[in-house]
């Protein structure tokens, strides 16, 4: 099984029936899948490879001295010395700056800021985009997802982009590269490596490869999709595995609810009741920080409002 590649192209054209009807699939039978000429312009997607592989070389040297490179040495050195030794189960290779519009970005290398403030306005609409498409298929209005995770326009989203590097690990089968989990919010927007693979979803209780694909963009439903479909699109556990050989590039951007939104099951009179509780985005975010690499139901029942008690 390969991970769903669609055109975005044709959600404009002739094909536009058989296009939605490819996301419907990726949404519901994958929570995963690619998008090919989605818009984004190539050029600018080779500027973004450029300044974040810059970017990375300039942190390379932090990196070798971060707790995962000495614990994975640490462990090394004990194998040597005959010890049994289990894998890291704590901790991830994984060298990681966030990009929000209030915080400090990185100003070396010096096209940097300028061109992923570029990129993320690019992402930005082509998140909306694909909520639309999502909207349509789950029979919403159009514009539903958005107004949900905007408060109805009184709030903004909460858009973050998370830009990793793996770098080459000595000893894979003693750490990972990332941990597999759910992600927390609503539409996420992977640009990754074009060569160097590792990123699995788990897909019938098969991890399966999210396959390098050059100019795509992978895109995945989080948690709140979840809860707005009412189960319809599921979020998918996903993972990347280090390797010994290529350091892997990861641009991954968050369209989120604001905070203050209030999420719940879109269900009309006659749909089927609910299957999650009506909760704020920022008191799940207060729970998923602690247990982002467990199980996501008792994710959604650690933030369900206690029922008021009959008079």
């Amino acid at each position: 099984m390969v991970v769903p590649v669609i055109d975005f192209s044709k959600l404009d054209g002739a094909e536009r029936a058989e296009t939605m009807a490819q996301i419907a699939d990726g949404c519901e039978n994958w929570g995963f899948f690619q998008l090919v000429n989605h818009g984004i312009p190539l050029e600018l997607l080779d500027r973004v490879k450029k300044v974040c592989s810059e970017s990375y070389r300039l942190r390379e040297a932090a990196f070798r001295q971060s707790e995962p490179v000495q614990t994975l040495e640490a462990l090394v050195e004990a194998e040597r010395r005959g010890e049994a030794v289990a894998p890291v189960d704590d901790m991830d290779w994984e060298d990681i700056f966030y990009l929000h519009d209030d915080n400090t970005w990185p100003s070396d290398p010096p096209a940097f800021k300028e061109t992923m403030r570029e990129y993320r306005a690019e992402l930005k609409k082509l998140a909306e985009r694909v909520m639309e498409a999502m909207d349509e298929n789950l029979g919403f209005d159009k514009g539903r997802m958005k107004a949900a995770f905007t408060c109805d326009g009184r709030h903004a989203p909460t858009f973050g982009t998370k830009v990793s590097h793996y770098p080459p690990c000595p000893r894979p089968d003693l750490i990972t590269g990332l941990r597999a989990h759910t992600d927390a919010g609503g539409v996420i927007l992977l640009f990754q490596d074009d060569k160097v693979g590792g990123l699995e979803v788990l897909k019938d209780g098969e991890w399966l490869d999210v396959q390098p694909l050059a100019d795509a963009i992978v895109v995945n439903t989080g948690d709140q999709v979840e809860v707005l479909s009412n189960g319809r699109y599921r979020s998918a556990w996903h993972r990347v595995l280090p390797m010994r050989n290529g350091n892997r590039r990861s641009i991954a951007s968050f369209y989120n609810p604001a905070f203050e939104a209030a999420i719940s099951p879109a269900v009309a009179e006659g749909d089927a009741a609910a299957s999650y509780p009506e909760f704020v985005f920022g008191d799940y975010m207060d729970v998923y920080s602690k247990h982002k690499f467990e199980a996501k139901e008792p994710r959604f029942e650690a933030v369900k409002a206690p029922k008021t008690p009959q008079a």
